[in-house]
């Protein structure tokens, strides 16, 4: 008995699966992506209604060019590899929030936001591109979907979200905004950090295609490991890899982004 009940829970995982695109990883998929865009357009609009948002000026203008041409690039490549399908139900959005947090974000369906206080550390266009680049990955590897997955699993919540909104609707909010990555859990840092090394190379690959050069990313990661002190935390209690880390998995994959890059 209970073979057959660990052989149906194996059996389980496995079709609660998806691969994320270029990686090829497999991740836990319990949630639909249509349930996860419609709760983060609601989620989005909540934080744009609470910000101050920019909506004219070149750094507006800026966030909105980055954001349309890592786009492009990203439904090209869904393009060329017959994945479109993936990506059915986004409503893009770029928005630039006046804030003095050193922070941007992606949300499911596309739903982005960068805040005015990271603009002197990405300096320009194309340190600007390697965030976006970055936050997007996130979005487009169904990183949220996948951390959202883990915790209504080890909560026993199967996988209607719809079902657990309903069941405890603020605890259900909580979990959503910790997996766009609005939120903290040290339960999860395992899966935090490997997906933001994930994300820093599909980033690379999507600057690339967008037109952006990817060698950026190396300078915008050291500026960000000069500014850093002493106060910063370890690794092993971070959800990002150690710059230092990082920088060196960006360096070995540069030969593959640059590929794909083209100036504009």
């Amino acid at each position: 008995m209970l073979k057959k009940f660990m052989l149906a829970g194996s059996l389980f995982v496995a079709a609660a699966c998806s691969t994320v695109p270029i990686t090829g990883r497999r991740q836990l998929s319990l949630v639909s992506d249509t349930e996860m865009n419609q709760m983060a357009a609601q989620e989005y609009q909540k934080v744009l209604a609470g910000s101050q948002v920019v909506n004219s000026g070149n750094q507006a203008a800026m966030v909105k060019r980055v954001g349309q041409r890592v786009q492009q690039a990203v439904e090209t490549y869904f393009r060329q590899q017959n994945q479109s399908a993936q990506l059915e139900g986004y409503a893009w959005e770029f928005n630039l929030i006046q804030d003095k947090q050193e922070n941007a974000w992606a949300m499911p369906g596309g739903k982005t936001a960068v805040y005015t206080g990271i603009l002197p550390i990405t300096q320009d266009e194309n340190g600007l591109a390697v965030v976006m680049g970055h936050e997007i990955a996130h979005a487009v590897a169904r990183h949220s979907s996948e951390r959202m997955s883990q915790q209504m699993a080890a909560q026993g919540l199967g996988g209607v979200l719809s079902t657990a909104v309903g069941q405890n609707p603020t605890g259900t909010q909580g979990a959503f905004l910790q997996a766009v990555g609005l939120g903290s859990s040290l339960g999860l840092l395992k899966y935090g950090r490997s997906q933001e090394s994930e994300a820093d190379h599909l980033g690379l690959i999507f600057m690339a295609m967008a037109g952006y050069n990817p060698d950026g990313a190396v300078d915008f990661w050291q500026r960000m490991d000069a500014r850093e002190n002493q106060a910063s935390p370890p690794e092993f209690l971070s959800t990002h890899p150690s710059n230092g880390t990082r920088i060196a998995s960006i360096q070995r994959e540069l030969p593959e982004a640059r590929k794909y890059y083209k100036a504009r």
